[in-house]
């Protein structure tokens, strides 16, 4: 799976990126940045109405995602991004992430290397993330 993927910086089966894969890479980064920093008007800006948030330790509503940010129930300390692939579905765009990501969850620091998967979906002209998944990597 994970030879398929591609760095920031490679180019896709088509050549290159196109505008709309740089700039989901660019909201993702900037997401990830935002949950480290607990800006929760902005991700609440960000995050669709519906979206599906998935953990190792279940999911949650886009509600309980900002809540257990604000208040640092999880605490998305930092994230190293190895590997980015997208993929374009009409106005969906799905991107995967192979990262690494250092958190504080329920007061104990834990480093974890996951694969996440992004749904966005495009609404009035914005893209919104509909769905984020975490799964953890065995072995890394």
């Amino acid at each position: 799976m994970f030879a398929s993927m591609q760095s920031l910086n490679a180019q896709n089966n088509t050549g290159s990126l196109s505008v709309s894969e740089q700039q989901i890479i660019q909201i993702s980064k900037t997401k990830w940045q935002w949950m480290a920093d607990k800006k929760v008007d902005s991700l609440d800006q960000l995050f669709h109405e519906n979206a599906m948030f998935i953990h190792m330790g279940g999911s949650m509503t886009k509600k309980q995602e900002l809540d257990v940010i604000k208040s640092g129930g999880i605490h998305y300390k930092q994230t190293d991004i190895q590997e980015v692939s997208v993929k374009m579905i009409a106005n969906t765009v799905i991107l995967y992430n192979k990262i690494r990501l250092v958190a504080v969850v329920g007061g104990d620091e834990v480093v974890n290397p996951f694969v996440v998967t992004e749904v966005y979906v495009a609404e009035n002209g914005k893209w919104k993330l509909g769905s984020l998944a975490f799964t953890r990597l065995l072995g890394q």
